[in-house]
């Protein structure tokens, strides 16, 4: 972690590892990756600082605001934004495009999915914006793809404490297991789904 950004941490606490997480959630640049700020936020928990709890609830809640804010602000003016292609928009057509389909046809669980992978967690919540994914689904979606992305990752930041500084240059490999487990689970739960919905008919 860079030593300003370490230094902004310590010195304004929940208020800043909200800010960094959230403003990264809508699309504004950050110099470090998402996962990193997640790690040693988590592991502020562990040194002492701060209160683990605190520190969950607050990047949990980051997490979700910033999916509502681009699902509510695309849902609102996003078709009309596209069709002119502003050239200051950060966010690839296309790249909303591939993740159209999986909305569609899975929904809630295409939501899911799409807010555990990098790259294009952003993207999904404009994706659903666009389609106008019902507010309930989705919502019901980000709150468990928040707990799971960025609580999984304080509490990984928590587990190892002390050792972050190691963990750093590990992040991705780290991020793969995390993301690994979470398909694994994902597609298993989606598996029965489909096979229960065979079978009654």
């Amino acid at each position: 972690m860079p030593a300003s950004l370490v230094h902004f941490i310590a010195l304004y606490g929940y208020a800043a590892i909200f800010a960094l997480i959230f403003f990264q959630e809508i699309g504004v640049p950050n110099p470090v990756s998402n996962e990193l700020v997640l790690l040693f936020s988590g592991s502020l928990g562990f040194t002492g600082p701060l209160s683990f709890p605190l520190i969950f609830l607050t990047v949990v809640l980051a997490d979700f605001l910033g999916a509502a804010v681009l699902y509510v602000f695309f849902k609102k003016f996003g078709a009309g934004i596209l069709a002119k292609k502003h050239r200051w928009l950060p966010i690839s057509e296309e790249n909303i495009n591939n993740l159209k389909k999986p909305i569609r046809k899975y929904g809630m669980w295409g939501v899911f999915l799409g807010r555990l992978l990098p790259f294009a967690r952003g993207y999904s919540a404009v994706a659903a914006g666009l389609l106008e994914v019902a507010p309930q689904p989705f919502f019901t979606a980000v709150t468990a793809s928040a707990l799971v992305w960025s609580g999984g990752f304080v509490t990984l930041g928590m587990i190892f404490g002390s050792y972050i500084s190691q963990i750093e240059h590990t992040t991705g490999g780290i991020e793969k297991i995390l993301i690994g487990a979470i398909l694994l689970t994902l597609f298993i739960i989606i598996g029965r789904s489909l096979y229960n919905k065979k079978h009654k008919k």
